[in-house]
């Protein structure tokens, strides 16, 4: 492995140093052999899902490991999106002259070499792989085993453009080791990789994160409220909350818990739940709901639960006040909703509650990098240091001080 990283470190100067026009015709050329390699990698999809199925994989694990024609074609444009982005490298950030006349300037430049452990998407390996590379930077993709052959598949499309192009492999490549003494390994390998960002499930994260020597930017689990006030609009609630829900239930922005305050649960629940048994929701609701929908009984650990299923969670809170102190409880700083047409608590509550994204009359849906313009993400930060939120080509940078003078010496 250390072979491997030491050309993978050797490989990130010259990725680092690539002009914009020329990252962006590799790029179009990524989004070209997904397409003309989609039979291949549909079928270790195949494969891959028909293992899933003999190791009973969970649902939502499988609905996130699923791959079809139409998927692959949105991978593919997925990185076109990447690839018509400005290039983030070089941006001078700030800049000015101190009184001994030196000239400062704060420039954007790659972090350098990125190593992403993720589960079950193959998706992610594209996505990420076009952002690292749009971004100046190495990429060291581990996947799921349940996914091996789908991303192997895709790898061999992207290395393949980067041969085309005389470019390292290295600049988009698997970790040679993919067993858990690979990857505890991997992330003790500070001297060769410059972050590590985490996507899956809780033992995963928590592993990473406890074990890690290099810098780690996590994704935390996607514990996502909805609060609906007593001044909401009622069909933009019930809109929303389905949105929210239903729209791709095992995503990590989507609803898991309802907070609805007391004046308007008498009408708004009713509404809430005819619209949910259209969807095959299962609700579970606290005492007070159950006095006025049929739901299953909440138990405590339903709070701060990520269900990544069509299961929701309802409670009925005495105002806004409460529905704060829920979601600083059990939240998981991801992704949090206001439904309210009173200007004030809406500003209240998007300043109060710490998460990466709030939202005021708005599905949690939307945190996610393309619908936020970013292309794609290598993940969603639940950090406050370095990212926070969905992670485009601008949060794969760091930056350096260029300093101009004339002779100046410190006296």
């Amino acid at each position: 492995m250390e072979q491997f990283l030491i050309k993978a470190k050797k490989a990130a100067r010259a990725i680092a140093n690539l002009k914009p026009s020329f990252k962006t015709a590799v790029l179009s050329e990524f989004a070209k052999a997904i397409r003309d390699f989609a039979p291949s990698i549909i079928e270790a999809n195949e494969l891959d899902l028909k293992q899933a199925e003999e190791n009973n994989l969970n649902y939502p694990l499988k609905e996130r490991l699923t791959l079809n024609e139409k998927r692959v074609e949105d991978m593919a444009k997925a990185v076109e999106e990447i690839a018509a982005l400005r290039d983030p490298i070089g941006r001078i950030l700030d800049g000015w002259v101190v009184p001994n006349g030196l000239k400062i300037e704060k420039v954007a430049v790659p972090i350098g070499v990125v190593g992403i452990i993720y589960e079950s998407r193959p998706n992610v390996t594209s996505d990420t792989a076009a952002l690292c590379f749009k971004s100046g930077n190495i990429c060291v993709l581990k996947g799921g085993k349940e996914a091996e052959r789908s991303n192997k598949a895709i790898v061999a499309a992207l290395q393949k453009t980067l041969q085309k192009f005389n470019l390292p492999i290295e600049a988009v490549s698997l970790l040679p080791d993919s067993s858990r003494q690979g990857v505890a390994q991997f992330i003790k390998m500070d001297k060769y990789v410059d972050v590590i960002v985490p996507r899956g499930g809780e033992s995963l994260i928590k592993f990473v994160t406890e074990n890690s020597s290099i810098p780690v930017i996590k994704h935390d689990k996607g514990v996502c409220h909805t609060y609906i006030d007593s001044e909401a609009d009622l069909i933009k609630a019930v809109n929303i909350a389905v949105n929210a829900k239903c729209s791709k239930p095992s995503a990590c922005n989507a609803l898991e818990t309802l907070l609805i305050h007391k004046d308007i649960a008498q009408r708004v629940l009713p509404e809430l739940y005819l619209a949910f048994t259209k969807t095959n929701t299962e609700l579970r609701g606290c005492e007070n709901t159950a006095k006025i929908i049929k739901v299953k009984h909440a138990a405590q650990d339903d709070y701060g639960r990520e269900y990544l299923d069509n299961i929701l969670s309802i409670k009925i809170v005495n105002g806004l006040e409460e529905a704060i102190e829920h979601i600083t409880k059990y939240g998981s700083l991801h992704s949090e909703a206001i439904i309210t047409e009173n200007y004030t608590k809406a500003e209240k509550f998007m300043q109060d509650i710490d998460a990466a994204c709030v939202y005021l009359n708005a599905s949690s849906r939307f945190t996610d990098g393309g619908e936020f313009g970013f292309g794609a993400e290598v993940g969603i930060s639940t950090n406050r240091l370095h990212a926070r939120g969905p992670m485009g080509i601008n949060e794969l940078t760091t930056y350096k001080y260029k300093v101009y003078g004339e002779g100046q010496i410190r006296s």
